[in-house]
């Protein structure tokens, strides 16, 4: 469950939340009968339901990377949302952006080979150049290297560097908030976790119990 209370849709009041939840769940109440098309289970929508204006202004989000007016090819701004999700560690926003992939007829191949790109021989050189200023973004912070920004600058031009830098830090922001929320399938345990040895076990010399070492 995620972190935050849920908008069941008889508490919906704003017409864009309750558009988008007939829209989405089919008339359904999204808490009471979860589950998107995709496979989700879509409650991170009923959670940013919460900000009736949070949730007009994500949702517009959507629908400008998707706009006829952006000049970005949607192949490589879908390869800078999935490689933030993937980067980020953010399995919600990895899946669905795979998906997003395939409807775009990427291969099989690219989307697989998101998590070790930089050893995969099935990219072209345009797109190693996109998930290498991703990694920037994520990794680094927005931290580029002149040589790697001259390269971008040499095949696309300041408009969809633009539109690629926006878009690929809105999907950081969002698979940041769902890690941190716990929505859809980032409500996960922490992987990094003790691993519990023998009892008494002690790390520092072979054989010697936490015991003994008092």
């Amino acid at each position: 469950m995620p972190r935050l209370r849920q908008v069941p849709k008889a508490e919906a009041g704003a017409p864009i939340i309750t558009n988008m939840y007939d829209f989405l769940f089919e008339g359904r109440d999204p808490v009471a009968q979860p589950g998107t098309w995709t496979g989700s289970p879509g409650d991170w929508w009923t959670v940013f339901a919460l900000v009736p204006d949070v949730f007009e202004h994500a949702v517009s989000g959507f629908a400008l990377y998707q706009s006829p007016k952006r000049r970005l090819d949607p192949v490589l701004r879908e390869l800078g949302q999935i490689r933030a999700g993937w980067a980020a560690g953010s399995q919600f926003v990895f899946s669905q952006h795979c998906k997003s992939m395939r409807d775009l007829g990427v291969a099989e191949e690219k989307i697989r080979s998101i998590p070790n790109w930089s050893v995969a021989t099935c990219y072209d050189e345009m797109e190693r150049l996109v998930l290498a200023y991703t990694d920037c973004l994520v990794y680094e912070h927005g931290r580029v290297p002149d040589a790697l920004f001259s390269a971008l600058q040499e095949r696309l031009s300041d408009e969809e560097i633009l539109e690629l830098t926006y878009i690929t830090a809105l999907y950081l922001q969002h698979a940041v908030m769902s890690r941190a929320l716990k929505t859809e399938f980032d409500d996960r345990g922490d992987p990094v976790v003790e691993v519990p040895g023998p009892e008494g076990a002690s790390a520092l010399h072979p054989g010697r119990s936490t015991q003994s070492a008092t």
